[in-house]
């Protein structure tokens, strides 16, 4: 690793919405001497979002409006793979994750240890007592148990924000085919294991304030009964009772059609 050309080029991508008050925040905290490039994707934010950023001088790209988060996230990738990126690490700008721990998320991925590497809150010490509401604790003890058992891994937490991907895996699973919304985030972990991809995880703090984004209780509900068809169907998948192109590896695909 000593040769500089060896390095591989690491973007980061920041899915936006009205988190002008948090941005600079976020983006002063990044570990510049390990990133490449930091992308911004704005989803028709109305505050003052893209001022913020044009100031920091990040590569901008913007919704005309609204799309929801997982509309963000497939520009986002998109747009890190078309720029060369070797390793994607999403980081929210709302300052809810420490950017700081750029470095630790993609070590797993540079050691050729991980292709995923997910940053748990849930792994040492206490959500609660860092500011995550009791129920959504145990909503998210539930379904990370339930998703456990699905995909036969032992994660202790796969409902968070803070992701590291390998440049393959965004060329492999079919992530534009998913939900435009929240549920997003679990629809691409199960196409990662479905493609036999290797997750790993590291502990995170997170910080809960009024600034940073939060799902209140109904729309939590409503994402945890996504989920749960989004385990309905990966499971009828794996057994071959009915095949889904969501779950088929892009590349399998194209030698298929070859």
């Amino acid at each position: 690793m000593s040769d500089a050309r060896t390095l591989p080029k690491v973007v980061v991508v920041m899915p936006a919405y009205n988190a002008g008050r948090t941005l600079r925040l976020t983006y002063e905290e990044l570990p510049k001497d390990a990133v490449n490039l930091v992308i911004l994707v704005d989803d028709g934010s109305t505050d003052t979002t893209l001022d913020v950023a044009r100031q920091l001088g990040l590569e901008i790209f913007v919704h005309n409006r609204n799309y929801g988060y997982g509309a963000n996230q497939k520009t986002c990738y998109a747009e890190a793979l078309r720029a060369g990126a070797d390793i994607v690490v999403m980081v929210h700008p709302d300052y809810q994750y420490d950017p700081r721990l750029v470095p630790r998320i993609i070590e797993p991925i540079v050691e050729g240890e991980a292709d995923v590497v997910l940053g748990s809150r849930l792994k040492s010490g206490s959500a609660v007592a860092q500011g995550m509401p009791w129920w959504k604790y145990l909503a998210n003890r539930f379904l990370t148990g339930l998703e456990n058992r699905v995909f036969r891994l032992s994660l202790s937490e796969y409902h968070t924000g803070y992701r590291a991907f390998r440049r393959e895996v965004l060329e492999t699973v079919n992530f534009v085919a998913n939900s435009d919304g929240f549920v997003f985030d679990q629809e691409i972990i199960a196409q990662v294991v479905a493609a036999r991809f290797k997750i790993a995880e590291i502990a995170v703090p997170t910080r809960y304030f009024p600034e940073a984004s939060s799902a209140g209780f109904l729309a939590s509900v409503v994402y945890g009964l996504r989920i749960l068809a989004v385990l309905f169907w990966f499971t009828l998948n794996q057994r071959g009772v009915r095949r889904s192109r969501r779950f088929d590896s892009l590349r399998a695909r194209y030698t298929r059609l070859r």
